[in-house]
C-alpha cells in the first residue's frame, strides 16, 4: 500500500503525530532509496553487466524503504494512542464488547467507541444496553504467486473478524456479519526483516480498517425497545 493511501486513513486518528511521522518517514524512504542508489552506482562490473540485476536490486531497495517508512508513521500513530474523530453516533447508552479470549481487536475497538461516541463500555453484560460478541477472529497469509525457480514472490494477506450484535436477552439488532480485508504483500527473501515488519504492520492496518466498518455497522443498528 502506498504511504499516501496510509497518511490520508491514519490522518483521521491522530493529524498532529502522524503528520509528523510523515515526515520523518519520507526523510527515511529518501535516504535509504539514495543509499542503495549510491551502492547500484559502484557495482561491479560482472554484477552490472547481468540483465536485470540492478533494476532488481533497486525495486528492493524500495520496498526496503517503504517498509522502512510505513512502521515510521505506525510508531507515530502509536505514540498518540487509538483516537477515532467524527464517527456516528452508536444508538446504545452503553455496550458490552464479549470475547473468548485476550483480543487487540476488541480493545482497539473499545478505545475507539470511548472516544468517539457518547456509548459507554460495560463490564459485563448484564450493565449493558447491547452486546457485541467477537465470535471468530484470524490471521491468513496465502501463497498469491511463484518465481521461475519456485520462490515465493507475492502473499495475499487476510484479516476475518465475525462478529453478532445482541440485547441482553439475546435478539439479534443487526443479522450476524463478518468483516473480511485483504492486502498483497510482495516477498524479498533477502529483505527478511522488512518483510515480516511490514507483514506486521499490514495486519495491524487491517484491524484499524476491521474497527471503523464496525462502528459503521453499529451506527444502523436497532434500537433496544
Amino acid at each position: 500500500m502506498l504511504l499516501s493511501e496510509q497518511k490520508e486513513r491514519l490522518m483521521n486518528l491522530c493529524p498532529i503525530a502522524v503528520q509528523s511521522g510523515v515526515v520523518a518517514a519520507h526523510s527515511t524512504a529518501r535516504v535509504l532509496v539514495s543509499g542503495e542508489a549510491g551502492r547500484l552506482r559502484v557495482a561491479r562490473p560482472d554484477t552490472a553487466s547481468r540483465p536485470g540485476s540492478l533494476r532488481e536490486r533497486r525495486v528492493s531497495g524500495m520496498h526496503a524503504a517503504l517498509a522502512m517508512a510505513m512502521i515510521v508513521v505506525a510508531m507515530a500513530l502509536a505514540a498518540c494512542g487509538f483516537q477515532l474523530r467524527g464517527q456516528a453516533a452508536i444508538p446504545y447508552k452503553s455496550l458490552f464488547v464479549e470475547t473468548t479470549g485476550y483480543s487487540q481487536f476488541a480493545n482497539d475497538l473499545e478505545r475507539a467507541i470511548r472516544s468517539g461516541s457518547k456509548t459507554k463500555i460495560a463490564q459485563n453484560r448484564n450493565e449493558a444496553e447491547a452486546v457485541l460478541k467477537i465470535v471468530a477472529e484470524s490471521n491468513e497469509k496465502i501463497i498469491l504467486s511463484l518465481s521461475s525457480g519456485g520462490k515465493v514472490r507475492e502473499f495475499e494477506l487476510r484479516y476475518k473478524v465475525a462478529y453478532r450484535l445482541t440485547d441482553v436477552a439475546g435478539n439479534n439488532l443487526v443479522a450476524p456479519g463478518e468483516i473480511v480485508l485483504r492486502r498483497d504483500l510482495t516477498y524479498d527473501d533477502t529483505q527478511v526483516l522488512a518483510k515480516e515488519s511490514e507483514e506486521a504492520l499490514l495486519f495491524r492496518d487491517m484491524k484499524t480498517d476491521a474497527v471503523l466498518q464496525l462502528l459503521r455497522r453499529l451506527a444502523v443498528g436497532k434500537h433496544v425497545a
